[in-house]
């Protein structure tokens, strides 16, 4: 089993490392409120992830995760502070920066194929990359449905096609925006182990938002522990435990009680 501090030390040598700086966010009042202050989402998150690692962001509804992602993304700029990887400043979206959002997005008139493929046509390299296209089937247990359209295929199904959709630009970074929210328990816990898989397979780092303290433990190599808006960050967690995680274990019931804890505070955070 690999040890989560282990995995973080050999983090350190990969590419795929995340830094975000002294980050601020808010958003301009609503038009029919016009003379209310902006609403400030994320104040002055600074944080590093390790190329490699696998970080789950966890914290009370409407405290900002999805916008912190939406930031790494490139979907949205920073009021203040910069977000970089390897290095290099995040200041529009890019292929090597995958996103998975919760629900699938396809795109309902083009095959899985097609779907999977979008991304190398966009970057005109799809007759250099396409002979590639089929692992990624494979790799996301997809092979067979090459020719199906997105209403042909179960909710988790069409999630693995998403995934494949990411993978297939092989991104420095995967960034998960509860992605797997809308499947029923059993299909989420499976979803968990193939997502697992395939990060220990593919080598990059992953980032991923989440409500599910279960998840986030059983899954991340480091938690982030989020307040209520404007979000602070209030612990980083390394989990210190192997894989794979047993979800009755006296270590993983230890820590999930002890995030539950953490959260309860931060939930009554007051906004400022």
């Amino acid at each position: 089993m690999v040890n989560a501090s282990q995995s973080t030390a050999s983090a350190a040598n990969r590419t795929g490392a995340i830094r975000i700086a002294g980050v601020r966010k808010a958003f301009p009042p609503a038009d029919t409120a016009p003379d209310d202050p902006p609403l400030v989402v994320l104040d002055n998150i600074n944080l590093e992830f390790g190329g490699g690692e696998f970080i789950s962001l966890i914290g009370p509804s409407g405290c900002g995760k999805s916008t912190l992602l939406r930031l790494i993304a490139g979907l949205a700029l920073p009021d203040s502070g910069t977000l970089s990887l390897d290095g290099e400043v995040i200041r529009a979206p890019g292929y090597e920066r995958g996103l998975v959002f919760q629900d699938p997005t396809l795109f309902p008139w083009k095959t899985i194929y097609e779907n999977i493929a979008f991304g190398l046509r966009a970057r005109g390299i799809y007759k250099e990359e396409k002979q590639h296209i089929p692992q990624f089937f494979r790799l996301v247990g997809l092979t067979g449905f090459e020719k199906a359209y997105p209403h042909h295929l179960s909710g988790g199904m069409a999630q693995r096609a998403s995934l494949a959709r990411a993978l297939v630009n092989k991104p420095k970074a995967l960034l998960l925006d509860e992605p797997l929210g809308a499947l029923d328990a059993f299909t989420r816990m499976n979803m968990q182990d193939e997502i697992l898989k395939i990060w220990e397979t593919q080598g990059m780092t992953a980032v991923m938002v989440t409500h599910d303290v279960d998840e986030a433990v059983y899954m991340a190599d480091r938690i982030v522990v989020m307040s209520a808006r404007p979000a602070k960050i209030e612990q980083v967690i390394a989990v210190e435990m192997g894989r794979p995680r047993l979800r009755s274990a006296p270590d993983f019931l230890a820590l999930r009680a002890k995030i539950l804890q953490i959260l309860h505070f931060a939930g009554n955070r007051q906004e400022s």
